[in-house]
């Protein structure tokens, strides 16, 4: 960029509006509830905006826009299964009766619902270990995405990119708890809005018009690398031919693994205890599912259309694109180099707001998550001092930030997609059946419950590091121990894990409860208890 001082007056402002939030959620970050939920009064708009872009982060911008670059506009099924089941199903069946729920046991984080409703000191500590483990890896996707685009905006190296982006994050998580990071959420969404909006109407007035650029986009078809086409790819325009390897990883993986896992995401079940009553979450619906059609839209649309460009302009298309200057193809490129090549500067700096926004409202979300789960569900002294309790939790956040960090410098390049559908699989396999249960079915047991979460997971872990291709060769075990990067053959080693983990799940929680039904007196006795509770 050139025009440095622009920028600077734009960051400076910006980060001022952020210090400003953030001060201003420590003013009233006073106990443990506050750093946790937010004190349980937050205004519905504020949560909507602060679910929203917890949500939609540098991974969907970046990595998921990056993805639609490769494989297109079928992307454009996910933003339905986000706004249908991430918005709709999520507000109206799950976030009514968590935050009844929550409320009347009294509780503060959502491994703490579980434990606490199944009465199981094992669950509330399975449940927060998992997350202490898994959520680093989500939130270094998160955090790569980023400092990607600040590389390439910069030229500067991704390892200062990445250190500098990343401290700019801690800061206010650490002071402000969920209260400062739902202020700064609500102030980065709407930024995240207009930005995205202003890099549609530009990339259409770039290819001509909505017209002229899907009828470009579609006739590029031909222009398929024929390593892609032998694994099912059709064209930008078109959906994967049926059963094919990039129809499953599509399908499957990008739209089923985060589409559906988005209901058992516990950073954003936390979002449904930090408003006043169950109508606020109704009013909350209309304005996170608009919010959520334009993130996840324009950054699909753009990414499938950044095809058209760099034809047009190099002859290329975007995954050869993301070669240049590089070791190879980097999906997780696509869309900074569209950026920073296509638009004004202008909007390549309101772009690296917006961005910024995205990955410090989703990393503040993760770090808050990971903070509680270390600090408050995973301590045992936890609850005994409101004071003590606020300085764990403190201290979780820059633990989780390590983590992370280790996590952001470890992973390998077009990692960005795949890493948040593996966190939302996982998250969908072990929380979903249980979560729903839960809310929803009075005979579930407490057995039924573990059995279900400790099998569902260790399934998960096996068919990601010995049977599903893309994330066993990522992490190398199988390699190591049999020679072989997976133990399967097709079509299992391009089926997401979630096709068969969700499923097992849901019939271990169920197989079990049944088999290990109490007594219709102590039942009874349970229901009674139970209702107390919740009243």
């Amino acid at each position: 960029m050139e025009n440095m001082t622009l920028f600077y007056g734009m960051l400076a402002g910006y980060i001022i509006a952020i210090a400003l939030l953030g001060y201003l959620g420590y003013r009233h970050t006073r106990s443990a509830e506050d750093f946790m939920i937010a004190g349980g009064n937050v205004h519905p708009f504020l949560m909507a905006l602060a679910y929203g872009s917890t949500f939609i982060s540098t991974s969907a911008i970046v990595g998921f826009g990056g993805a639609a670059g490769v494989y297109g506009l079928s992307l454009l099924w996910l933003t339905v299964f986000t706004i249908l089941v991430g918005v709709f199903i999520a507000f109206v069946f799950y976030g009514r009766k968590t935050r009844e729920l929550a409320h009347g046991l009294g509780i503060k984080t959502f491994p703490e619902m579980l434990g606490t409703y199944f009465d199981s000191s094992f669950i509330r500590r399975f449940s927060a270990g998992l997350l202490t483990v898994a959520m680093p890896i989500y939130a270094a996707a998160v955090m790569i995405g980023g400092a990607r685009f600040i590389e390439e905006s910069f030229h500067i190296s991704y390892q200062l990119a990445l250190y500098g982006f990343a401290s700019i994050i801690i800061v206010y998580v650490f002071f402000g708890g969920l209260r400062g990071v739902i202020y700064t959420d609500a102030f980065q969404s709407i930024i995240m809005f207009f930005g995205m909006i202003i890099v549609l109407g530009l990339t259409y007035w770039q290819l001509g018009g909505v017209t002229a650029a899907h009828e470009s986009l579609g006739a590029m078809h031909h222009l398929v690398p024929e390593g892609l086409r032998s694994l099912g790819h059709a064209g930008w325009t078109s959906m994967p031919v049926f059963g094919t390897e990039i129809w499953w990883y599509v399908v499957s993986t990008l739209v089923l693994g985060v589409g559906i896992g988005v209901l058992a995401q516990p950073q954003l079940a936390v979002r449904y205890m930090t408003v006043k009553s169950s109508r606020e979450i109704y009013r909350a619906m209309l304005v996170g599912g608009i919010f959520i059609l334009c993130m996840t839209g324009v950054a699909f649309t753009v990414g499938a259309l950044s095809n058209v460009y760099f034809h047009k302009t190099s002859g290329m298309i975007s995954l050869s694109a993301s070669e240049i200057g590089g070791a190879g193809a980097n999906v997780d490129k696509i869309i900074p180099l569209f950026i920073t090549q296509a638009m004004p500067e202008w909007v390549l700096m309101l772009f690296l707001l917006t961005l910024l926004s995205a990955a410090m409202s989703t990393l503040s979300g993760q770090f808050h998550m990971i903070s509680t789960s270390l600090a408050y569900d995973l301590n045992p002294a936890a609850g005994e001092n409101d004071r003590q309790t606020l300085i764990w939790t403190r201290m979780g956040t820059i633990m989780g930030f390590l983590l992370t960090l280790i996590f952001a410098f470890s992973l390998p390049s077009s990692i960005i997609a795949l890493a948040t559908a593996l966190f939302f699989g996982l998250c969908a396999a072990v929380f979903l059946p249980v979560y729903t249960a839960a809310l929803y079915w009075p005979k579930v047991t407490k057995s039924g419950a573990i059995w279900s979460m400790v099998g569902s997971t260790m399934l998960y872990l096996y068919i990601v590091l010995f049977v599903h291709e893309k994330e066993a060769a990522l992490f190398g075990i199988c390699e190591k121990l049999f020679g072989v990067k997976t133990l399967a053959s097709a079509p299992w080693t391009y089926i997401d894990p979630i096709v068969i983990a969700l499923p097992f799940s849901a019939a271990m929680l169920v197989l079990a409860s049944l088999l290990t039904q109490p007594s219709t007196k102590k039942a009874a006795s349970l229901i009674t208890v139970g209702e107390r509770q919740i009243r």
